[in-house]
């Protein structure tokens, strides 16, 4: 019999789910995008279905489901599988999730933060291969942050670790001098496009009211980027002011740990080098002088699928050894 795993992500704007092997070769994907209302009721019916679908489809291919790995979109206790709360969707406090998969389905589950499996899908198979200390963030509807050292994805004392998002930084958005934000609050996807959707925020001749089409509600990262480069002046200008909150709270992370290479994934990354040069620039003005030269920041490689890949491994790489060790080898 084959030996297949599952690896999921659980997001604030997606779900998916993938049949895969153990090094993270992936089979087949499902996907949900989250409607907030429904919150985690809507989110669990989802997987109550398709997960059983992957299970069913993994016996038809005459191979077994021996692990479930959860990238969740929010804060965990590592131990027991259980959520502490998600920061975008309601639902979710004090879940025991772990216990509700293995209950569901009869399968060994591991829960890890969304961020973690990402990182560890990338330190695997994409743009962390090859290091011992490996950062990586994802900035979405929320941004994240894991670490990775010597092949260990660094969980503190027990309920993750690393979450950039949640460090504070200086708060060009407030009126108040002195304020500070969240790195989460003021460059997630969700916060850019909460600034840009405020009437009388973007100026009356940026290039942005035209892309929407006046539909301030449709503004999206992805506009923000095609004016930049395509010169407006409004859209460079707020580009680099969240390159300039970013850059703090990265330049913040490589100074305190030393990474050899830093991978920012998530939607907002797809920007790419219009974001990514100007956070690269700041970020090497800012970090320590033991830093300097020695670090790289890229893009991640594996995209979307870096949740569910890494949660694929790292259920093949924990959940099987737990496995083999019950059966006494």
């Amino acid at each position: 019999m084959h030996e297949f795993y599952i690896g999921i992500e659980i997001g604030a704007t997606k779900c998916q789910a993938s049949l895969g092997k153990k090094n993270g070769d992936t089979l087949r994907t499902k996907r949900l995008s989250v409607v907030l209302e429904e919150g985690a009721t809507g989110i669990l019916r989802w997987l109550q279905k398709d997960v059983a679908e992957l299970i069913s489809l993994a016996s038809e291919m005459e191979g077994i489901v021996y692990g479930i790995g959860v990238g969740f979109g929010g804060f965990i206790e590592s131990s027991t599988g259980r959520v502490l709360t998600s920061v975008q969707v309601g639902g979710w406090q004090d879940h025991r999730l772990k216990d509700w998969f293995e209950n569901t389905f009869g399968i060994p589950t591991l829960i890890r933060n969304d961020t973690v499996s990402g990182a560890y899908g990338e330190f695997v198979r994409g743009s962390g291969k090859g290091t011992r200390v490996f950062f990586y963030t994802n900035i979405g509807s929320g941004i994240g942050g894991a670490l990775v050292l010597d092949g260990v994805c660094y969980d503190g004392i027990g309920y993750g670790a690393a979450y950039l998002g949640h460090t504070y930084i200086p708060d060009w958005t407030s009126p108040i001098s002195g304020a500070s934000r969240k790195v989460e609050e003021i460059c997630s996807g969700w916060a850019i496009e909460k600034r840009l959707r405020s009437r009388g925020y973007i100026a009356n001749d940026s290039l942005l009211l035209n892309l929407c089409g006046g539909k301030l509600e449709t503004l999206t990262c992805s506009m923000l980027e095609e004016a930049a480069r395509r010169g407006d002046s409004f859209a460079v200008a707020e580009i680099g002011r969240i390159a300039d909150s970013l850059s703090t709270g990265l330049a913040n992370v490589i100074t305190l740990f030393s990474p050899e290479r830093v991978a920012i994934g998530g939607g907002v990354a797809n920007m790419g080098e219009t974001l990514l040069d100007p956070v690269a620039r700041l970020v090497a003005e800012r970090v320590l002088v033991t830093a300097k030269d020695r670090y790289r920041i890229v893009k991640c490689v594996l995209g979307e699928q870096a949740v569910p890949v890494g949660a694929i491994i790292l259920a093949s790489k924990l959940l099987g050894r737990r496995r083999v060790n019950k059966k006494g080898s």
